[in-house]
């Protein structure tokens, strides 16, 4: 065997680690409760018992992102940024801004955002890329871009990423490669200094906070080595959530409070969606992989591995906010909500691309290497198993115990020990539920012009969460299990265009 084929072999198999993993855990739950119902309620209530845990430690963290977020609030970033650091006139931002599509009236929402944010709009660079199998409409939003904020910025650079090229992936992260270079050229012509570029990369969607570069501004120029650093912010999915439907709602919310939790976790924390990186990082890792589906997450990875270990996610306790799914029909919605949790779940795709280079890259801390295996197997693994397990599949070693009239203590107290834990459980939705209200964004005036209607309104964004077991498993375990048995088999993912529409 050549090392080619047992190179392929090992990569296969870490591949079909994550998915065989999981079917292998529903088979044991399966089995057990058939041959041995006893059995089978200790592995539910091991399971239960974690799943309670960290659903524990999730709100403890989430509780205390939300303080940080409160207090950040409070500040005026751009005076602060100010008084507090005399050379930020001398850095600049590009902002990558790649769209697939999207109509006009998307794209000039978030260059109007930017238009308006508390910042020096002549210190930023947008590059406006387009796909070239939109190119005709991509060329028409272009141009009236350009035309309505000629002055605005200190350049729009606007990019169109040729189609079928050999060995991409079509999908963002290979018009962000072309992106990239796109701009090097640019500034290498300009002639601006590397290491006072401060990268942002968003969806074409998504709108930053008004302080949002001011205070990446801060946190850039206050970082013992912003050079070995991406910046996270919190990602709400809140521009039109007041339009969108309670399922596309209650996933968007859940959503916004996972990635909450992880931001008072430095540890596991990947980039995600809309996040900031140095330029000159950008460039030493050569731009985005443009052969892969979640290139927002793997560009932490490249960093990771390209400087040894020595590179970070921190976060960043200021919002960005993107759009939910919802697109005016409610059907068509619910398959975007599939298919983008899908695509999400593709991010599977990194555990061998990362056991595959921490196995090779021996300047790594090998304690590193282990928090982020253990991050990125845990993670995939209870997305896809514990929905299914807690709420479906835990029910079966009881009724099954029943038939048998099993009379041990542990089976006559079981269904009273789930009900305990479930009770609890059921305490953590109702938290996020009011932490969901706290955090909406002002309802718009159609909805407000009557008080009754605030108040129905309000009441239906509180009480959407009784449907959120549902979604947990529809929009949850079965598009994680989905993406990690397509990985599995070898059935790969191509990037999928979330579809965005402007909702009046």
């Amino acid at each position: 065997m050549t090392v080619e084929q047992k190179n392929y072999y090992y990569y296969r198999f870490l591949e079909i680690l994550p998915g065989a993993l999981v079917w292998l855990t529903f088979l044991i739950a399966i089995t057990l409760s058939f041959v041995s119902p006893l059995a089978g309620i200790y592995f539910i209530i091991i399971y239960d018992i974690y799943f309670v845990l960290r659903l524990t430690y999730m709100l403890i963290f989430l509780i205390m992102s939300w303080y940080q977020y409160r207090r950040a609030a409070k500040v005026d970033w751009y005076e602060y940024l100010k008084n507090h650091q005399t050379n930020w006139p001398d850095y600049y931002h590009i902002i990558f801004l790649p769209t697939a599509g999207e109509p006009l009236e998307v794209v000039d929402t978030t260059f109007a955002n930017l238009a308006h944010a508390k910042y020096d709009q002549k210190k930023m660079i947008l590059v406006l890329a387009g796909e070239g199998r939109y190119q005709e409409h991509f060329q028409k939003v272009a141009d009236q871009i350009l035309v309505k904020y000629p002055n605005t910025f200190y350049k729009i650079l606007v990019t169109i990423h040729p189609d079928d090229l050999v060995g991409e992936v079509k999908g963002k992260g290979s018009n962000l490669y072309h992106a990239g270079y796109e701009a090097k050229k640019y500034i290498d012509a300009i002639g601006l200094d590397y290491k006072k570029i401060i990268v942002s990369t968003f969806d074409i969607d998504t709108i930053s906070h008004p302080d949002y570069f001011a205070y990446l501004t801060n946190r850039f120029l206050s970082h013992p080595n912003p050079y070995r650093v991406s910046f996270q912010p919190m990602a709400f999915y809140h521009n039109n959530v007041w339009e969108s439907d309670i399922v596309t709602r209650v996933v968007a919310n859940s959503t916004t409070f996972w990635l909450l939790t992880d931001l008072a976790r430095p540890d596991r924390l990947f980039t995600f969606s809309s996040h900031s990186m140095s330029w000159q990082a950008l460039v030493d890792i050569g731009f985005w992989q443009n052969n892969i589906v979640t290139e927002d997450s793997r560009i932490f990875l490249q960093c990771f591995l390209r400087y040894d270990g020595d590179y970070r996610v921190e976060p960043m306790h200021i919002p960005v906010s993107m759009n939910t799914v919802y697109v005016g029909n409610l059907w068509r919605s619910l398959k975007n909500q599939y298919r983008q949790m899908r695509r999400w779940a593709w991010g599977v795709e990194h555990f061998p691309y990362m056991v595959w280079h921490f196995h090779h890259n021996k300047k790594i801390p090998t304690s590193k290497k282990w928090i982020y295996t253990w991050n990125q197997t845990e993670g995939v693994y209870t997305w896809a198993t514990a929905p299914i397990i807690v709420l479906i599949m835990g029910r079966l070693p009881l009724w099954l115990a029943e038939k048998q009239n099993l009379s041990s203590v542990i089976a006559q107290n079981t269904p009273l020990m789930l009900e305990a834990l479930m009770r609890f459980g059921l305490i953590g939705i109702f938290l996020i539920a009011i932490m969901s209200v706290v955090i909406l964004p002002p309802m718009p005036q159609k909805f407000s012009h009557k008080f009754y209607n605030r108040i129905f309104a309000y009441g239906l964004m509180l009480f959407q969460w009784f449907i959120f077991p549902v979604t947990m498993i529809v929009f949850g375990s079965v598009p994680a299990i989905d993406a990690q048995t397509r990985l599995m088999i070898g059935k790969y993912l191509g990037f999928w265009v979330t579809e965005k529409k402007k909702i009046d």
